[in-house]
């Protein structure tokens, strides 16, 4: 039952942000499923109000059953009503839940109140793959930044385009398909204005069908986007972080609905970990990275970078363009002792490509175990 809430939850990826994906199944006592949901968009139902409703659109009743659900039902009122306080209203006999909320304004008290309402809970089925379908609202609760991966499309021998820049297509369709599904799930993309200037990127959601386009974020310390950049094409919030204020470069980008911001670090450049606080602020769960080698290499220099999700395609293309440059402050590297550590989390073939999901080493410690 577990496996078929994790599933309803993996369809509301796209569709939920910034909530956490979940999914529930009701079940009665004799293991026929009666109902079946996940959370809507922003706003709308959470998944046990969309399994409540499913039962009783086919006239079931739920009354003593068991509710099978991967995050603990929510208990205060925020843009919805308490799932716990539906659930006790329908009479519901037992739930089972992977986890507890890592929200402080839940943490606990959904379970609470269900148990003393007589409702039997249970906590922990399917714990682990829960969390990871909600990595990033597990970080933007607990550390208070959105879970940053950077996608990267690669040749075998490290190469992102060559010398002239020229870099599609390096991965095949399907790879290229499946890197637009991370994009759909995430709660923004972020580039550099190097790549807009550069490749005039639309940086959107076109290979999947998807419910929202996620926020691009640029980060352009001197305000260089051109204002009729392609990115532009697509209808969605634009957020650009620059580091000094210019309100003649600013006028024409807020004309076409920027945003812009300025945070500055003492180099006079966008000071990305208080751009991140700030993304979490703004409810970012997952940041999608599509940037370029010098992006990259600021990013992992200052370690915010918390996973990479690669494409290799089966070529060797020699001179050319690598994934990230200068990631180690101090320069190149005297001994292999001061090499970036990953741990290869998943390696997959997507077509005749490799997509290799690693992540940076005990990057999840803090995730911890949250079973009240």
């Amino acid at each position: 039952m577990i496996q078929l809430a994790l599933q309803a939850a993996r369809e509301a990826q796209r569709v939920a942000p910034p909530n956490p994906a979940v999914g529930c199944v009701i079940a009665r006592p004799d293991g026929v499923v009666i109902g079946v949901g996940h959370t809507q968009r922003t706003g709308g139902p959470h998944a046990e109000i969309m399994a409540l409703r499913d039962a009783q659109a086919h006239g079931r009743s739920v009354e003593g059953a068991t509710v099978y659900v991967t995050l603990e039902p929510c208990a205060h009122h925020g843009r919805t009503g308490p799932c716990c306080d539906a659930l006790i209203q329908a009479r519901i006999g037992k739930v089972v839940a992977s986890m507890a909320d890592p929200n402080p304004l839940v943490a606990g008290q959904g379970f609470e109140r269900l148990r003393a309402a007589g409702v039997t809970v249970e906590v922990g089925a399917g714990a682990e793959e829960a969390r990871e379908l909600n990595i990033g609202f597990f970080s933007r609760m607990l550390r208070k930044t959105p879970w940053v991966r950077m996608k990267l499309a690669a040749s075998l021998d490290g190469k992102t385009a060559l010398e002239n820049g020229v870099s599609q297509w390096i991965t095949g369709h399907a790879a290229r398909a499946d890197g637009h599904a991370w994009r759909a799930r995430a709660g923004a993309v972020l580039t550099g204005v190097g790549t807009v200037l550069e490749d005039d990127p639309r940086l959107d959601v076109r290979e999947v069908e998807t419910p929202r386009q996620p926020p691009l974020v640029i980060v352009d310390s001197h305000l260089q986007t051109p204002p009729d950049a392609r990115l532009f094409d697509t209808e969605r919030p634009i957020w650009i972080y620059a580091a000094k204020p210019n309100a003649d470069k600013a006028a024409p980008l807020e004309a076409r609905g920027v945003e812009v911001r300025y945070m500055a670090n003492p180099q006079g450049k966008v000071d990305l970990p208080a751009l991140l606080r700030d993304l979490a602020a703004r409810e970012v769960n997952e940041l999608h990275v599509e940037a370029g080698h010098k992006l990259n290499g600021s990013l992992l220099r200052e370690g915010l970078v918390d996973e990479l999700l690669v494409y290799l395609a089966p070529k060797l293309i020699g001179a050319g363009m690598d994934m990230a440059s200068q990631i180690h402050a101090q320069g190149p590297l005297q001994t292999l002792a001061q090499v970036v550590d990953l741990e290869f989390h998943s390696v997959e073939s997507v077509g005749p490509d490799l997509r290799i999901l690693a992540r940076l080493a005990g990057r999840n410690v803090w995730l911890g175990k949250t079973n009240p």
